[in-house]
């Protein structure tokens, strides 16, 4: 039998025990498949990739209650781009000379990066190879901190980049959540990315969350913060009622950048 045949195999039957058991980790796939440490854990990178399954630090778990994977980030930028560029535009607008800038992952502040990188003065402290790759060769000072690059999104996690953090300051933070709600707060299908997230935020003078309107009342699996930490909204669409009234209720400023058609030319 091929490699890729048993491989495939394996990894069906991690599947059923994630499905049993709603969690795995990297030492019981070892153990019960017979199988080498490396070859375990890119198992469960291939079925994050695939699967509803949300890689943890020590394992993996089963997303089963979601029915939306997380998608990888070629995927996710072409969701909705229109509206994360105007996001991104009305996120560059609030970044000012001097400015000492976080931006976590995802595609918004992708496109932010691709906004700044023709600014001078700012620094840009940042967990994302890819943003940190945009503002390659540009005027802007970029801080990259460690960690262990996921694949689907090019961010760096884990305790190396959390430790780094804690000696920086940051003022304005851009972060980039999977859901937002008013019971919920702010959300992501990432542990890892959730981890780094709270490092950014305790951090950082401000925190803007950016999101278009389908994370709107939708709550991923791991918490990043509650609501009352955060200074500012980013959307494309106004707020539901019960939303916008707890976001007025923490003071929390509400940036929407609705689209208007423009008229056609004569």
């Amino acid at each position: 039998m091929a490699d890729g045949s048993k491989g495939q195999r394996r990894r069906e039957q991690i599947m059923n025990v994630l499905k049993r058991q709603g969690r795995i980790t990297i030492q019981e796939v070892v153990d019960r498949f017979h199988i080498s440490e490396a070859t375990a854990r890119r198992d469960l990178e291939l079925m994050e990739k695939a699967e509803p399954v949300i890689r943890t630090i020590g394992g993996a778990m089963y997303d089963g209650m979601n029915a939306v994977r997380e998608l990888p980030f070629a995927e996710k930028e072409g969701l909705s781009f229109l509206e994360k560029e105007r996001i991104a535009a009305a996120a560059a607008e609030l970044i000012n000379e001097g400015d000492v800038v976080g931006l976590s992952g995802g595609t918004t502040n992708y496109y932010l990066a691709k906004l700044l990188k023709t600014r001078r003065g700012i620094t840009v402290v940042t967990n994302t190879v890819n943003v940190a790759m945009e503002l390659a060769g540009s005027d802007i000072q970029v801080v990259v901190t460690g960690g262990l690059m996921r694949h689907n999104s090019f961010e760096l996690c884990g305790p190396l980049g959390e430790g780094m953090l804690g000696q920086l300051n940051l003022g304005k933070m851009f972060l980039g959540v999977d859901g937002v709600s008013s019971t919920g707060g702010i959300t992501t299908y990432s542990e890892q990315e959730a981890h780094m997230a709270k490092a950014m935020i305790s951090r950082s003078q401000a925190t803007y969350a950016m999101f278009d309107h389908t994370k709107i009342g939708r709550t991923s699996l791991f918490s990043i913060a509650p609501l009352s930490v955060l200074q500012g909204f980013i959307t494309d669409m106004p707020l539901p009622q019960q939303l916008s009234s707890v976001a007025n209720a923490h003071g929390i400023q509400v940036f929407v950048t609705e689209h208007r058609e423009e008229p056609d030319q004569q």
